[in-house]
């Protein structure tokens, strides 16, 4: 959730679950659905949501709900191997640690966010200057033709006109190879750059 001003925070609104599963927001007086208790929470709305007949607190329930339906979409968010090991803390003396834990990482990489995507534009922008991920796609797919076309012979009579042959029986690399190399280099030292980084 979006952090906000303690001194301005609204209250948090009240969801009431009831025994045939319908979510009543008491805010709007109108029933909800867990898509839209997942909206309030990117909008950064703070809720409660209480069982309507004990009064329970089951919000925690209710936000792993969301984020399993979130996962069954395809949106996959938390990796396979961070959910075994977070099981394994179940029953286990660091299990009153793990929650706080968590609630600061994450805290701290929201607080960062912004930040992070201005290092991935400036790190690829250059490189790769469409942002859409097709555009992406046919670029990459380009480069890796245009250098297999260079390095294997046996490809040379698949290449697209525009692109110029090395000469025959020269010892040379064209220009051009020399290019494609120094910009895959250039290529390999940023991604190296970045897992540093993100280590």
């Amino acid at each position: 959730m979006a952090e906000q001003d303690q001194t301005t925070a609204a209250p948090a609104v009240k969801i009431k679950k009831y025994a045939n599963r319908r979510l009543y927001n008491t805010a709007t007086s109108s029933y909800v659905t867990l898509e839209n208790l997942c909206q309030m929470v990117k909008d950064g709305q703070d809720f409660v949501v209480e069982d309507a007949k004990t009064g329970d607190d089951i919000t925690r329930s209710v936000l792993t709900q969301i984020i399993f339906e979130e996962e069954s979409k395809g949106q996959n968010l938390l990796p396979i191997g961070f959910l075994r090991r977070l099981i394994t803390f179940y029953g286990d003396s660091l299990q009153t640690l793990v929650p706080s834990y968590l609630d600061v990482s994450m805290a701290s990489f929201q607080r960062n966010q912004e930040q992070m995507r201005q290092y991935m534009a400036e790190a690829f922008g250059e490189m790769f200057p469409f942002r859409n991920i097709e555009e992406m796609g046919r670029q990459n797919m380009a480069m890796f033709q245009r250098a297999m076309t260079m390095f294997n012979p046996f490809m040379a009579n698949l290449a697209d006109s525009s692109v110029e042959k090395p000469a025959a029986g020269g010892g040379e690399q064209p220009a051009e190879v020399d290019t494609l190399k120094s910009q895959l280099d250039e290529l390999r030292k940023q991604v190296e750059a970045l897992a540093r980084n993100k280590g």
